[in-house]
């Protein structure tokens, strides 16, 4: 428990073998639970997260591959079943340092925020970003910012706490189960009119190259619209039913 909060952690992984049982070993003590969502990987990444000597490890598994939006969206909801008030999101590749989760906690559990996100952009470390992914980022953001109108810089940031009031908001089982699943989420979150902040969290790369291809820019930018579209067709739906319930009281007036 974190200052009165149950917190629970979500992990999505796939294919992470090598690298999960060192992420979940620094995993701080005041968490009551981790959830390791494993998206039907084909390595040995479930066996060595149950392999773990920590009691609050459960593994959860996807019978096929079916994306990480798909793996947090499981997370999420045994997190809400298990009675977890705050709801966190850290990736199984070990690029999320826990020293910044207790900042992100707090704008939600003190700070009245219902979603903070990490934004690496803030950290003095921001450089250490590939450039690539940076610049897509920096891209992205801005298309997220317009669809949205959040006031967010970084939406590819995945280091995450949702709190369980607003999860229980959320159609979580509309979302976007694959890349792209941060900015379906905000557009979700912009709908049911719930406070977005973010926290500066520490860039956590070694000698990768950048995850984001032209490919990845497309399929992003097709789901933003696409929650614009649905949230914009939402927004008319309801206007035109204020106007013929006021046209209803009239006549009958």
């Amino acid at each position: 428990m974190w200052d009165g909060a149950r917190v629970a952690v979500i992990v999505p992984a796939y294919q992470e073998e090598r690298i999960i049982g060192r992420m979940l070993r620094k995993l701080p003590p005041y968490l009551d639970h981790i959830y390791v969502v494993d998206d039907a990987s084909r390595d040995a990444t479930a066996a060595r997260a149950a392999a773990v000597s920590d009691d609050r490890v459960q593994v959860l598994r996807h019978a096929e591959n079916r994306g990480v939006g798909a793996a947090i969206a499981t997370g999420y909801l045994q997190a809400l079943a298990d009675g977890a008030e705050l709801l966190v999101v850290m990736a199984a590749d070990d690029q999320m340092d826990p020293v910044d989760l207790p900042a992100l906690l707090a704008r939600v559990w003190h700070g009245g925020a219902d979603y903070a996100k990490g934004n690496r952009f803030l950290h003095p470390r921001a450089h250490h970003m590939p450039v690539l992914r940076r610049l897509g980022s920096r891209v992205l953001s801005q298309l997220t910012r317009w669809a949205t109108s959040l006031p967010v810089d970084d939406c590819q940031c995945g280091y995450t706490v949702l709190s369980a009031r607003a999860a229980r908001r959320l159609p979580l089982a509309e979302l976007w189960p694959r890349y792209g699943y941060p900015n379906d989420l905000l557009g979700m979150l912009a709908e049911a009119g719930c406070r977005v902040v973010e926290e500066p969290v520490r860039p956590v790369y070694a000698d990768e190259q950048s995850g984001l291809r032209a490919r990845h820019m497309l399929v992003v930018s097709a789901v933003i619209a696409r929650r614009w579209w649905r949230t914009r067709r939402s927004e008319l739906g309801r206007r035109r039913g204020l106007g013929s319930r006021s046209l209803v009281g009239r006549e009958r007036g």
